[in-house]
């Protein structure tokens, strides 16, 4: 009996809540966008339409570009990849001085799980952050904890797991568990 008692105070307190056991998530160090896997890309080299349009970073976190083949893009900065690409015309005697820039069209996504109303995959946003991504999966739901959430996130080659804020940051690819009540 008396352990039943127990159980029942467990389940009943808030230091059993789902997800109260897990670390708090490392802030996201603010800082330009990173490209990755599954970000699609505007490139646009000025004079040559050859060089201009858009290009998806592929699984091994390069993309391929006529004249020079595989460029590695994956870690790099928008910027980062601009330069990347003039350096490498440059070195292959295409162009004395091109004029390339890189923005970003598609982000890689971030998926929704638990109890919001539409759990599922969704695009990324800058700023956005764990409320603002549970509202664009269709809002907590009635049984949702509010408060926190778990994030997954890929950093370094290595997915960690945390529990974060509604005010904390969402970065692309991060995995966003909403938990239920335990009324």
């Amino acid at each position: 009996m008396r352990k039943l008692v127990c159980l029942l105070c467990c389940l009943l307190s808030a230091t059993c809540a789902p997800g109260r056991g897990l670390p708090d998530l490392p802030p996201a160090a603010p800082s330009a966008y990173r490209l990755g896997p599954g970000d699609m890309v505007r490139l646009i080299t000025f004079g040559e339409k050859q060089l201009t349009g858009e290009f998806r970073v592929n699984d091994s976190g390069a993309i391929a570009l006529p004249l020079l083949g595989s460029v590695p893009a994956s870690g790099l900065t928008p910027d980062g990849l601009a330069a990347r690409i003039s350096d490498a015309l440059v070195r292959g005697n295409l162009y004395r001085a091109p004029s390339v820039s890189v923005e970003v069209t598609a982000y890689r996504p971030i998926f929704v799980l638990g109890e919001v109303s539409k759990p599922g995959q969704y695009p990324y946003q800058p700023g956005m952050t764990v409320v603002t991504a549970a509202a664009v999966a269709g809002g907590f739901t009635y049984r949702a904890i509010d408060g926190y959430a778990s994030v997954v996130r890929t950093q370094d080659g290595s997915a960690i797991e945390g529990k974060a804020t509604r005010q904390s940051f969402v970065q692309p690819g991060d995995v966003i568990t909403i938990f239920e009540r335990r009324f």
